[in-house]
């Protein structure tokens, strides 16, 4: 199958099953005297497992391994486990932060009356959190922005 059809059948871009061929986890496949590449069931099956995972929201290294481990399928599932033990821990965290932001911002949306005659409470508060309060970007007792490396 050419490469439109494959990304069809997964249900994705051209550009990702490119993306994936050039970040070495989509074999890339033989190509006919026209200079076509020439797809195969087993570039359909990848293709959906990486695809799978991404949905999941796995990162690519970590899609990487998991290939790994599914091209030596005689290992014991340890590693597998590991593996996604170590992603729940990071969705948990995430969920975590996002529960913490959630009620901070329920609390400063309840803290506003809707009165239009004084300044807005909410933009007041952002105003004044670096000095102020507790926040994601700004932890007690800090009075600068807190720098992280973005998530993958």
């Amino acid at each position: 199958m050419k490469i439109g059809e494959l990304a069809k059948r997964a249900g994705c871009d051209v550009q990702t099953v490119r993306f994936y061929e050039r970040e070495g986890l989509l074999e890339e496949p033989a190509r006919e005297a026209s200079g076509y590449r020439r797809y195969e069931e087993k570039h359909l099956a990848r293709l959906n497992f990486i695809r799978h995972s991404r949905s999941l929201d796995i990162p690519l290294l970590e899609v990487r391994q998991l290939l790994d481990f599914a091209a030596a399928p005689d290992q014991s599932c340890g590693q597998v486990n590991e593996l996604l033990d170590r992603h729940i821990a990071l969705v948990k965290q995430r969920v975590d932060a996002l529960t913490n932001l959630e009620e901070q911002l329920v609390a400063l949306r309840r803290s506003c009356d809707g009165n239009g005659s004084h300044p807005c409470v909410i933009l007041e508060s952002f105003m004044a959190a670096a000095e102020e309060s507790a926040c994601a970007c700004h932890p007690a007792g800090s009075a600068s922005p807190q720098t992280t490396e973005p998530s993958p």
